[in-house]
């Protein structure tokens, strides 16, 4: 038998306004995108920004349904309307934040479901280069990832079905 060890590193900043200039602006329209999510079940707002290699920026939020758990999460939302409205366009960073309805406090980072990790390294496979992650709440300490992949190590592909 032998032992092994996943380990990666990542960021973390006191607040966005230490954060580089490019990720606090899409932190700041993630945190924007929260008040459109339609969230009437859960009461936690998710909104997302993306970052194109073309300059571009999108945003997207969080899909709930009565029928649940038929909504979609932000992260997905974003994704599918980026492979819609710009295919092939290669994503650099994404920022998702959130606001918790249900609290005064949203100032934790959160990270995205297994399904979102999922989809998000499918993406990344298909562009073939890394998507950063900039994660945060309307305020409080924010996560930097350099590579969504980190958030799934052992992730399923397509390499598996082969």
């Amino acid at each position: 038998m032998k032992t092994e060890v996943i380990h990666f590193s990542y960021q973390v900043f006191n607040s966005a306004a230490e954060l580089p200039a490019a990720y606090n602006m899409l932190l700041e329209k993630a945190k924007a995108a929260t008040a459109h999510a339609y969230a009437p079940y859960s009461r936690f707002a998710v909104g997302a920004a993306a970052l194109l290699e073309n300059g571009e920026v999108i945003t997207a939020t969080n899909q709930e349904n009565a029928s649940s758990p038929v909504g979609i999460c932000a992260e997905r939302v974003l994704l599918s309307a980026i492979s819609s409205v710009y295919p092939g366009a290669r994503i650099h960073t994404i920022a998702i934040s959130y606001h918790n309805q249900k609290s005064q406090v949203s100032r934790q980072p959160v990270f995205p479901c297994g399904i979102c990790r999922q989809s998000l390294l499918e993406q990344q496979t298909r562009q073939n280069s890394p998507i950063q992650l900039v994660l945060g709440g309307l305020e409080g300490e924010v996560v930097v990832i350099n590579n969504a992949a980190n958030l799934l190590p052992f992730g399923f592909s397509g390499k598996d079905m082969e």
